[in-house]
């Protein structure tokens, strides 16, 4: 990595912060741990797509920054907290049968990732190819995490650290998307999470639990009955 730009150096850096991210994403038990996790990964988005802004001189970019940082790493994260502290869910600690498997079943989508992305280096890109595994690695570790936990809060946690890794790779790799793009995603973003908050009520009220074991158990019940 010595022979790239000291910006590109820089990025790299960046995105392989927000890979970390996600392994604290995925290792952790509390919920309110979880989404400071979460929060940081965004922080670590909006400073690879500032940085990307820069480089490129791509004024839209800061817009995109800007938004990043404050929907993943402040609004988001504190609706989250919010609904956590109205469930009575802040002291919650999720039981992870296998925490060791978890992480290295991570790791090896890690190695998966890098040998996908390998071709994109024979192209003379090994920049983009390292963001691009980078990229592909949040994505399958936000869809590892939705598969292996069981509380709907830390799924929905895990669906929005796969959508940093789609944005992620979308801005580095190719310098970003359309500002209207960029700002329909964000939207939607915005609106799935308050969508979840109302679901995640509506759950609680009627099972008084937000366990997708328990759910199953009730749906298995209902099929018997």
């Amino acid at each position: 990595m010595s022979h790239l730009p000291l910006l590109q150096q820089g990025i790299a850096v960046l995105a392989a912060l927000v890979l970390f991210t996600s392994f604290a994403l995925l290792a952790q038990t509390r919920l309110t741990s979880a989404i400071h996790s979460f929060a940081w990964q965004g922080a670590g988005v909006a400073l690879v797509t500032a940085l990307v802004a820069y480089s490129s001189h791509t004024s839209h970019l800061y817009l995109s920054a800007a938004l990043t940082l404050g929907l993943k790493s402040l609004l988001i994260p504190w609706m989250l907290h919010r609904l956590v502290r109205q469930l009575n869910m802040e002291r919650l600690v999720e039981n992870i049968a296998h925490p060791v498997v978890l992480l290295l079943t991570g790791a090896a989508l890690v190695i998966f990732s890098y040998w996908v992305s390998l071709p994109i280096e024979k192209l003379g890109l090994g920049d983009t190819r390292n963001i691009v595994a980078i990229s592909l690695s949040v994505v399958l570790l936000g869809l590892w995490m939705m598969v292996s936990r069981r509380q709907v809060i830390a799924q929905v946690l895990g669906f929005m650290s796969m959508e940093n890794g789609l944005f992620l790779a979308a801005v580095a790799s190719t310098r970003g998307m359309p500002l209207v793009v960029e700002l329909g995603v964000a939207f939607d973003v915005l609106v799935a999470a308050v969508l979840f908050g109302i679901f995640f009520f509506h759950i609680s009220e009627s099972i008084e639990s937000l366990d997708v074991d328990r759910l199953n158990r009730l749906s298995e019940r209902e099929e018997h009955s």
